[in-house]
């Protein structure tokens, strides 16, 4: 059997990972400034993190969801505080389009609605309602096609307003930071009057934190920003390093239901165990403050390189995701700092760099980063 070739890869094999570097299989080392898409938290093979999973890996790895599982709870009250959240309450999943999902689901059971407004450029999944609200027809099949979803401008509130207005809309789900969209910002004033508008129309509110929460942008979560509470917030990707895990935070306005969401794996032993360990990370070495610290000099770097390098046009983002907009397509760039420079960044669109790394990442790594994106600016 091989296997189903949907990715294309570059041919590199990594095989070890310290912090914010990573190792192929040649011993050739990289900066990893992408965190395999915003993953990698608290840095590769952090000595705690290995230290808890292995210990709670000797007790057990795995039960299911229909007995106690201190672990959950132990999350829950350490991520309600982390996150300024107390009130509200935790939904564990596997994923962030399974959080998105749930979100959704969870908007529909409690309002009776079926429309759901969603930004163009948004990426929320790719299972069934997550990747309806995607505004990418290349992934939607025909079977997710129903027409539940109005895409509109980010950051047009005018235009959210008046299809709230018309008193049929489910939930609003929007990214305070897009990430396939290319870190562009979501506006403070966008959002407080979209919550508004929400509330005024019974609509839910659903913030998706996936890529932009966890610390990423130098607050817990990219809507603090924006001075917002939305009425859902869904987690996933750095929530646990690494650890195939996601989370749903819940409005204490909504009641559960025996039955009504539900998961085998969601919220596991292993994954609880892992969520814990980054949440003592961020704790002890104040990776939060850091990527607010090193997210502000990074983003100033890059934009005195714009003033004295050609093909940079524009610099987005907050914290440690940033959009680095070229005048060239991003593919020869890329290309040159893997193969050539030895670091890892990611994409989106056809000409933006994303820089998502870890959030131990400190100033004399970006200092590096600088200085390699300027050799390949210059061969251009």
């Amino acid at each position: 059997m091989n296997l189903y070739d949907v990715y294309p890869l570059f041919d590199i094999n990594i095989v070890k990972g310290k912090g914010t570097k990573v190792w192929d299989d040649k011993e050739q080392e990289y900066l990893d400034l992408y965190g395999g898409h915003a993953v990698i938290s608290i840095g590769h093979s952090h000595p705690h993190y290995i230290e808890m999973i292995t210990q709670q890996l000797g007790k057990i790895g795995f039960y299911s969801n229909s007995v106690i599982n201190t672990l959950q709870s132990q999350l829950a009250e350490r991520l309600g505080e982390a996150s300024g959240y107390q009130d509200y309450s935790l939904f564990l999943i596997n994923s962030g389009a399974e959080a998105n999902e749930n979100a959704l689901k969870l908007a529909s059971f409690t309002n009776g609605r079926r429309r759901v407004l969603a930004a163009q450029h948004s990426f929320h999944g790719r299972t069934s309602m997550a990747v309806e609200v995607t505004d990418n027809p290349k992934i939607v099949a025909p079977i997710n096609a129903n027409d539940h979803v109005t895409f509109l401008p980010l950051n047009d509130l005018a235009a959210w307003v008046r299809e709230l207005a018309k008193g049929d809309v489910c939930a609003c789900i929007f990214e305070a930071i897009q990430g396939i969209g290319g870190c562009v910002v979501a506006t403070a004033e966008f959002a407080q009057g979209l919550s508004e508008a929400c509330h005024k129309y019974g609509a839910v509110l659903i913030a998706d934190e996936i890529q932009c929460g966890y610390g990423r942008s130098g607050k817990f979560f990219a809507h603090q920003w924006l001075g917002i509470k939305p009425d859902l917030i869904t987690v996933a990707k750095g929530i646990a390093n690494g650890f195939p895990m996601g989370g749903l935070l819940v409005s204490p306005d909504f009641k559960a239901v025996y039955g009504q969401l539900g998961t085998t794996f969601g919220g596991n032993h292993l994954g609880c165990t892992a969520a814990l360990a980054v949440l003592d990370v961020f704790e002890n070495e104040h990776l939060v403050a850091n990527a607010n610290e090193v997210g502000q000099y990074f983003i100033s770097q890059l934009q005195q390189l714009q003033q004295t390098e050609k093909h940079i046009t524009e610099v987005r983002g907050r914290g440690l995701m940033i959009g680095v907009v070229l005048d060239v397509p991003h593919a020869e760039v890329r290309r040159k700092l893997i193969f050539e420079e030895h670091v890892f960044t990611g994409c989106a669109g056809s000409n933006i760099l994303r820089i998502l790394p870890p959030l131990c990442l400190d100033k004399a790594d970006v200092d590096d980063f600088i200085g390699r994106l300027k050799r390949v600016l210059n061969t251009l």
